[in-house]
């Protein structure tokens, strides 16, 4: 784990971000904030490309909590079942969407709270949602922030509440609407787990990384 990077480099870091890519987009396809909370329920330990697959014909015909229930349990399981943990990702958001249309009015709630109490929904959920939907500069940490945030020094931390924290207490105000976006892509596509793209990388002599590979 790389040491806490200082502000001035962090600054370098995100300008460079925002000079390549000013308006960075979350890859999970949506048509509204109901199926935007789907997707992103059911990417849990599977990729935004199989999660798109799976949700590209069901978001045509269950775009609303109440279309979902109306779809029913073995329909949506039929439309998910390529996916990870399908069976059970299928009964929360049977769940969430029975809960949206009772307690909601079958509309998604705004808070981070109300959102985390949804079957399914996790704080990282929850973060993803209030920021791609709401443009709350919430930080939601997957593998690839967290790795980005220990191996760079952007973020270290031992877990990803901490690594959060450091997102939120490290990073200048303006970049954080977008952090997360940029650090996701930048862990997903070039500082990736097994064989990160050093040599080709935006910010290698900023990155605090030491076993850096140029080839």
């Amino acid at each position: 784990m790389a040491k806490q990077m200082n502000y001035h480099t962090i600054h370098q870091i995100f300008s460079r971000f925002q000079e390549a890519e000013p308006e960075p987009k979350g890859e999970l396809d949506h048509t509204n904030v109901y199926t935007l909370v789907v997707a992103v329920a059911l990417s849990a330990q599977a990729t935004d490309v199989g999660v798109n697959k799976a949700t590209k014909a069901l978001f045509e015909i269950a775009d609303t909590p109440q279309k979902m229930l109306n779809l029913g349990l073995e329909g949506l399981t039929e439309h998910i079942k390529t996916i990870g943990l399908f069976r059970q990702k299928a009964k929360n958001v049977m769940k969430m969407s029975q809960i949206l249309v009772e307690e909601y009015g079958g509309e998604v709630p705004s808070s981070r709270a109300a959102l985390e109490s949804l079957p399914g929904v996790g704080r990282k959920t929850a973060n993803v949602v209030l920021n791609m939907w709401w443009d709350i500069p919430a930080q939601a940490v997957d593998t690839h922030i967290f790795r980005f945030g220990n191996r760079s020094g952007v973020a270290p931390g031992k877990d990803v509440v901490v690594v959060e924290r450091a997102i939120e207490d490290n990073i200048p105000a303006e970049f954080q609407r977008h952090a997360h976006h940029w650090m996701i892509l930048h862990g997903r596509y070039t500082c990736k787990a097994r064989k990160p793209m050093c040599g080709t990388c935006l910010i290698r002599d900023l990155c605090e990384f030491e076993d850096k590979e140029y080839d």
